[in-house]
């Protein structure tokens, strides 16, 4: 009779679970060991023993772990959550739990080499998309409305940008969004509050906050996806994760970098005490600028003041009344003389106009014959005989009658 397991499961004959359990277990042996590459995101110690997770660095994948006391104990480095890691593992299938989790053989740290240069590969394509171009870089506002933070809850990032922005302009305003700033849940939390403040109208400015911390833990802060997010915000942003010896991509995407958060309230949050000041000096300046001008123009007052032109004023009356007197003579005199031209055109033109008078003709012995009507006669057929006539001589008229 074959044993239980040999056969094919059906409705009929099913497998026990015990059975499935070992065959799962059988195959997953048969896997043997791996070589992966992961970010621990969860280690606890039990009972010598360590217990995580381990999670794939670019696609959400995660795999449990156990390193068991005694390859605890050969482990060359110290490792915790946040780590990058390369493990020896094998599967190992629990068939009382039916759980599947990877047994720990060895566990070392990725090379900070192999990190860095996957760190340059992805600046250099960034840049050369241009990314980081200083044409890209936005001013900040003088005297920003409001304030975009992220940062951790109650970090001490948070307390510097407040308190020394505070001491610097007491009435500024903040809008804080709490981010995890290290970890798996760092780059998708502090993108999401990046955008959410982009998005709020009333935000001028956004402040990227942490308080340092080694390379590994800030390998968050040259993610892609958050690098990019940041270089498509409308807002400037400024970052302030206090790094210096290993700059993260976001100090090179960002409008302006920070060396400390307390460095980045004092560049984007103008002094209260030191505008005070300038303004002070400005209004001293201005002061003393027209408190000169009107020295100069009262010097040239007195200057013009005190020349003999202007000792007394009664040269100015005299020379315009004589000046009026000139002009009234003169103008008399060109009316008289345009008045004779006037009189003596007149007389001309009286003569002539006499000498062209029909009176004058009549005085000097000729007639004007008028027919009843009063027409001039111009011809003896207009006055046949008997036709009554009226003659003007030089003075006075005749009677006749034609004949």
């Amino acid at each position: 009779m074959p044993a239980a397991g040999d056969e094919p499961p059906t409705v009929d004959a099913p497998w026990p679970v015990a059975v499935l359990s070992n065959k799962i277990r059988g195959y997953i042996e048969r896997l043997g060991t791996a070589w992966v590459e992961g970010e621990i995101v969860q280690w606890g110690t039990s009972g010598g023993n360590v217990y995580g997770k381990l999670k794939d660095l670019s696609v959400d994948a995660t795999v449990s772990f156990t390193v068991w006391s005694s390859v605890k104990a050969r482990l060359t480095g110290d490792f915790k959550q946040g780590d990058r890691v390369i493990a020896l593992v094998k599967p190992n299938y629990w068939v009382k739990g039916g759980s599947l989790t990877m047994q720990v053989f060895e566990l070392r740290h990725v090379g900070l080499g192999d990190l860095l240069e996957r760190l340059e590969r992805l600046r250099a394509q960034l840049k050369a998309e241009g990314i980081f171009d200083a044409s890209r870089k936005r001013s900040l506002p003088f005297l920003p409305h409001r304030i975009g933070l992220v940062t951790g809850k109650d970090s001490d990032a948070e307390k510097d940008v407040l308190r020394n922005a505070q001491l610097r302009w007491p009435a500024v305003d903040f809008r804080v969004v709490h981010a995890a700033v290290q970890g798996d849940r760092m780059v998708g939390e502090v993108t999401a509050a990046i955008r959410a403040l982009d998005a709020d109208p009333e935000v001028d400015v956004i402040i990227v906050a942490r308080g340092g911390g080694d390379f590994q833990n800030l390998l968050g802060f040259s993610d892609e996806s958050l690098v990019r997010a940041v270089a498509a915000c409308t807002t400037p942003v400024v970052s302030a994760i206090g790094h210096e010896a290993d700059r993260p991509l976001l100090d090179d995407v960002a409008d302006l970098r920070a060396s400390t958060p307390t460095d980045a309230a004092k560049r984007v949050v103008p002094d209260v005490s030191d505008e005070l000041n300038r303004v002070q000096q400005a209004r001293a300046r201005l002061s003393s600028r027209l408190t000169g001008i009107l020295a100069t123009e009262v010097d040239r007052l007195g200057q013009l003041r005190s020349r003999p032109v202007l000792a007394g004023a009664d040269w100015i009356i005299d020379s315009r009344s004589q000046d009026l007197t000139r002009y009234v003579a003169r103008g008399t005199e060109l009316m008289h003389r345009t008045l004779e031209r006037a009189g003596s055109s007149v007389v001309e033109l009286r003569s002539q106009l006499r000498a062209l008078s029909p009176q004058g003709t009549l005085d000097r012995g000729y007639a004007i014959v008028q027919l009843p009507d009063g027409h001039v006669l111009r011809s003896s057929d207009q006055a046949p005989a008997g036709t009554e006539l009226r003659i003007t001589v030089g003075v006075g008229t005749v009677p006749a009658v034609s004949k």
